[in-house]
């Protein structure tokens, strides 16, 4: 499933920096960040956003470190299209559109939406705090498969998410300027 171990699980791991300057808990979620993309088949990026719409975590570290920059124009585009600031904020804006649907509609929570387009796939599935985590994935993904890793990921990365380490995030994405 996972390829290697995570240095600690995040159940065991305390909050304290390490020598990479995060925590345990923010490595153990790069890590099932990372192996989300790399092990399930169709899936091309991945980001955690904050309830308030900022980005946590990317698949790319990079990129996470380019949407806490001001974007470049690059060749007549507004924005870096296709990075994670970009998936960052549609699933922001898909997740507040899906959450006042749901409130108009007496639907209760909402815990995934999906979209399927001829190009691609994203999902979108509720972290108990709050946050999202946002998948773009090719069209011919097995969603099946896919929703299921997402749910794994959230499981695991749901109780370790606290206000402390979402603090911790946003200052790595911050101080990667």
């Amino acid at each position: 499933m996972f390829r290697g171990a995570p240095p600690e699980t995040p159940t065991e791991a305390p909050a304290r920096p390490n020598a990479y300057g995060l925590s345990n808990e923010a490595r153990n979620l790069h890590w099932l960040l990372t192996n989300l993309v790399e092990e399930v088949p169709g899936v091309m990026s991945v980001a955690v956003v904050s309830s308030d719409g900022l980005l946590l975590l990317s698949s790319d570290p990079e990129e996470t470190a380019a949407a806490a920059r001001p974007a470049k124009p690059a060749q007549g585009q507004d924005g870096p299209k296709g990075s994670s600031a970009d998936l960052a904020t549609i699933v922001s804006g898909l997740g507040s559109l899906t959450l006042g649907a749901a409130q108009l509609m007496d639907g209760g929570s909402v815990k995934q939406t999906m979209v399927a387009m001829d190009q691609g796939s994203l999902f979108v599935m509720t972290i108990s705090d709050g946050s999202l985590l946002g998948v773009h994935a090719t069209p011919d993904c097995d969603m099946t498969v896919v929703a299921y890793h997402m749910a794994l990921f959230v499981g695991r990365a749901g109780h370790v998410l606290t206000p402390e380490l979402r603090s911790e995030l946003r200052k790595s994405v911050e101080s990667a300027r």
